[in-house]
């Protein structure tokens, strides 16, 4: 058991793999989201998850309406100004 302990701690190979293929596997997913198949991919991931919040009201899949919002606030903001100025706009008349 000692000795299994001792080559582990002395053969850090495994540990420098696992970080390799963990930024290798993130750059890849990175690309794969811009490509056509990834969207389709992820469209259909997307449709499997509203499927299975239909089939078993399992409600903690679902995303809230606002929910881009909190991801893109300088466009939110920069709508929510659009449409102030168009009020006032339509005010006017």
């Amino acid at each position: 058991m000692w000795d299994m302990i001792e080559q582990m701690a002395g053969d850090r190979l495994w540990i420098y793999t696992s970080i390799a293929g963990s930024i290798i596997g993130a750059l890849f997913v990175a690309y794969l989201a811009t490509t056509r198949i990834g969207l389709w991919g992820y469209t259909k991931w997307d449709q499997i998850l509203d499927w299975i919040v239909l089939k078993t009201g399992w409600t903690w899949f679902e995303q809230p309406e606002d929910a881009w919002r909190k991801q893109s606030p300088k466009i939110a903001n920069k709508i929510d100004n659009l449409e102030n100025r168009i009020k006032a706009l339509e005010e006017k008349r």
